[in-house]
């Protein structure tokens, strides 16, 4: 896909990509516990490599600030942040994370994200911001309070110190802040959190700096990655192994949910797989060059496609450009204050929030805007590793009880459409044949789902007619049968047969036979008793019905009916 045309187009989007991600990178950093340099060196490191292995032409990896916030809160119960001890631990997980993620790519189990709906991303991504922004409360407004505290405890610490606020500091912050909101609706097209960040140092310059009681990043160690290597000690493996998993999942998540966002607009195919491997093999290489855990950024992926890019050589050129761009300002860095750091971060926070999907969720759906409410919760109040599975969890029960519980609808023909389309007589009250039930199961009967239909069954037939002896069951809804499910219809196959009578299905796809076909419960069954629609059924069981009975009957609704003689009423 390379050529000319297409460097062009993707050198023009490094460079945008390079410089957008100068102060995301810095402010990722700060929100993983770590020092900001380290979000910039995961910027030049991970993308080229995720670039090469990834199936992506768009997507651009790096920092990304759901993984930041769990690094956090994981690492830092085990090490205090910002020190040397912190940064190993965070090196040795990012290994970890990589190994997770290569070997679920090549045993192709890029399937897995399915079973992660939209509304638990978003809910643990709603939680992730509101963490986020109590997380940089205090820097904003200039003051120091101890590091790890929830949500509702910073508040509260907070209004107790508030006393103490640095008023130049939360100017800064403040200031920043509006800077960057303003920036953006004013001029959308240009990097706003770098231009609020540039103003918001210039600002705490002239206020004093650490004279004035300011607090700035600091200098840094290199402009360029050093290299490191995973160190692992027996006595916190499991935890971190632990973590590592389920920053994983969750960084795989994130990073195919944005592929296929942008995928979606550019009309290419993705292969979960190879997107798996490219993240693995990206966290692993970076784990030696002082890069932390990264994922597909939205921000940077979609920003790279709108400007234009062609191919994964647009990532390559972003990352290659930071490396000349840090050469060149990282002695600036040490000048940022933290304040003015914090107000982008608490921007970048409010972003995650997907109001309009939220309120999507809220309106249409109760059961998954339970399942968004309570993985939401399980963020704020549980540990950030096991929060995604609390959603996880949830979305299975609440599948499983939708599964296991399928519609179990009544038929008949309606006499005022043309061919005498089936109906479902709870919507449009019509007349049945008292000889012959008609039901239709809108999905699969398995093991989960058999006793749910079978109780069904028996309270619309027997219990409301006991001479009852045929039913007839439209299954173009059944995908699948399994051996429970094949056992009950075989049991009540007989069951009907014995009551002089039977049980047929009509319209049972092929594959959903596989499993009567193959352990012979269809033959027990009778080949006759299925049929491929019901007006091959029909037709077939009239045959069978007690024509003295169809002589008496006044609903006559099957075609085959009107041809009957009508019974003789004695004078």
């Amino acid at each position: 896909m390379v050529n000319r045309q297409s460097l062009r187009a993707d050198l023009l989007a490094g460079l945008t990509g390079a410089i957008v991600v100068i102060p995301m990178g810095v402010a990722f950093a700060m929100i993983a516990g770590l020092p900001p340099v380290y979000g910039l060196y995961t910027a030049m490191v991970v993308p080229i490599v995720a670039a090469l292995f990834g199936s992506s032409w768009h997507s651009i990896a790096g920092p990304t600030t759901a993984v930041s916030l769990v690094i956090f809160s994981t690492v830092s119960q085990i090490a205090e942040p910002g020190t040397a001890d912190y940064v190993q631990k965070v090196i040795t997980i990012t290994f970890m994370v990589g190994v997770y993620e290569l070997i679920l790519g090549l045993a192709r189990m890029g399937t897995l994200v399915n079973f992660i709906s939209d509304v638990v991303v978003t809910g643990f991504t709603a939680g992730a911001a509101v963490l986020i922004v109590s997380s940089q409360m205090d820097s904003l407004i200039g003051l120091s309070l101890p590091q790890g505290l929830s949500f509702t405890d910073t508040f509260l610490q907070m209004g107790r110190h508030i006393a103490e606020m640095n008023v130049y500091s939360a100017a800064v912050g403040i200031g920043t802040l509006l800077v960057a909101i303003f920036s953006k609706k004013l001029f959308p097209k240009l990097p706003n959190m770098l231009i609020a960040m540039i103003l918001g140092s210039l600002a705490a310059y002239f206020m004093g700096g650490e004279a004035a009681g300011i607090e700035l990043v600091g200098p840094m160690p290199s402009a360029l990655p050093q290299l490191s290597s995973p160190v692992f000690t027996w006595s916190e493996l499991g935890k971190l192994a632990q973590a590592a998993f389920a920053i994983a999942l969750l960084a795989l998540i994130s990073d195919i949910a944005i592929v296929r966002a942008v995928a979606a607009r550019s009309g290419q195919q993705i292969d979960a797989n190879q997107e798996f491997i490219g993240q693995g093999i990206a966290n692993l290489v970076g784990s030696f060059f002082s890069s932390y855990v990264a994922s597909g950024s939205f921000t940077r992926s979609g920003l790279n496609y709108d400007v234009g890019a062609k191919t994964p050589m647009s990532a390559i050129f972003a990352a290659l450009f930071l490396i000349l761009i840090m050469l060149l300002i990282s002695p600036w860095i040490a000048y940022i204050p933290i304040a003015a750091m914090a107000g982008v971060i608490v921007l970048v926070g409010y972003n995650l929030f997907n109001f309009r999907f939220i309120r999507t969720v809220l309106k249409t759906s109760k059961r998954q805007s339970s399942v968004m409410i309570i993985t939401f919760l399980a963020t704020l109040f549980f540990d950030l590793e096991y929060a995604i599975y609390v959603g996880v969890i949830f979305s299975l029960i609440f599948y499983l009880q939708r599964t296991s519980t399928p519609h179990v609808a009544v038929m008949a023909p309606d006499p005022d459409e043309p061919n005498r389309r089936f109906k479902y007589i709870a919507r449009k009250p019509l007349r049945e044949c008292p000889q012959l039930k008609i039901l239709r199961i809108d999905g699969s009967i398995f093991f989960g789902s058999v006793f749910h239909i079978a109780t069904e069954l028996r309270r619309l037939t027997e219990e409301q007619n006991p001479d009852l002896k045929h039913v007839l069951i439209l299954c173009k809804g059944v995908n699948f049968i399994d051996v429970a499910g094949c056992e009950w219809l075989t049991n009540e196959a007989e069951h009907w047969k014995n009551k002089g009578g039977g049980l047929y299905l009509s319209g049972l796809k092929k594959n959903a036979q596989e499993s009567l076909v193959r352990g012979g419960f269809k033959e027990r069954i009778g080949e006759d008793h299925f049929f491929v629609h019901k007006e091959k059924a029909i037709p077939a069981i009239f045959e069978k019905l007690d024509k003295k009975t169809c002589a008496a009957c006044t609903a006559r609704i099957f075609k085959e009916c009107q041809n009957l003689p009508k019974e003789k009423k004695e004078n």
